[in-house]
């Protein structure tokens, strides 16, 4: 739960940097994907980890 919750997160940081560049559509859609993938791909990881140092 805590993955889709960064990437929505990261999507939202994404889709906000395209329109402060000034991207239309097609950009605030890709730096959305690229974000959200990245973003959830970093809270897999960490999560993994916390998951592992707390001995579950």
């Amino acid at each position: 739960m805590d993955v889709v919750i960064v990437a929505v997160i990261g999507a939202l940081i994404g889709g906000y940097l395209a329109k402060k560049r000034g991207g239309n559509r097609k950009d605030l859609a890709q730096y959305a994907a690229v974000f959200a993938i990245l973003f959830a791909l970093g809270g897999l990881l960490l999560s993994i980890l916390i998951t592992r140092i707390m001995g579950g």
